[in-house]
């Protein structure tokens, strides 16, 4: 496929995170000192499957940027979860459960039903609905998940929709259509839920 030399734009977040490995350094070891923020490959090949390059006729510049990576080194916190992107979901979650917030491996299932009660409001909200094909497939996999994350906290019964005013009041600003389709979108959601709880 389409390739070419590529540049990675890495932040040390510091000593203090560096690991126990002799080489701590970028492309030595995996530990948290290191975030990878953004890549660019400047597309210049076709590689075929016998590895030969063939000039691509239109180079161009492949380019990708984490928006919640670069909210974390901006607001100085452990991780994507912790940003102000994330917070006020994870705390309706929480509150939903009756338990708080681990940020460990406890806080998983949190995590998973705030990323993708986000994932599932603006799928809807770009017109894909729940179904059996395609995106929508898609749609009704990652709700029905996050669905099942729920109840692994203790929660009973359809609740995703409930999330959604939290997550519009927090990007709706920036995503209007968020705001001008939240009833649809929550009825949307908890109408598959339920599909799913019976």
């Amino acid at each position: 496929g389409p390739c070419g030399p590529c540049s990675e734009l890495i932040f040390d977040r510091g000593k203090e995170y560096r690991c126990n490995h002799p080489e701590c350094g970028i492309g030595t070891c995996d530990c948290d000192r290191w975030r990878e923020v953004w890549n660019l490959v400047f597309m210049q090949y076709e590689r075929s499957a016998d590895g030969t390059l063939q000039p691509l006729p239109k180079p161009s510049i492949d380019t990708g940027m984490g928006l919640e990576r670069l909210a974390s080194i901006v607001q100085g916190v452990e991780s994507n979860y912790d940003t102000d992107l994330f917070r006020p979901i994870l705390t309706a979650i929480s509150e939903l459960a009756g338990k708080p917030y681990d940020r460990g491996e406890e806080g998983f299932p949190f995590r998973v039903i705030a990323d993708h009660i986000r994932a599932c409001t603006f799928l809807i909200a770009e017109g894909v609905l729940p179904g059996n094909e395609g995106r929508s497939y898609v749609l009704r996999r990652i709700l029905r998940r996050a669905s099942r994350f729920g109840r692994v906290l203790g929660i009973e019964g359809p609740f995703l929709g409930q999330l959604v005013p939290v997550l519009v009041e927090k990007m709706g600003e920036a995503y209007p259509e968020l705001l001008s389709q939240q009833s649809f979108i929550q009825t949307a959601i908890e109408h598959e839920e339920r599909r799913f709880h019976e």
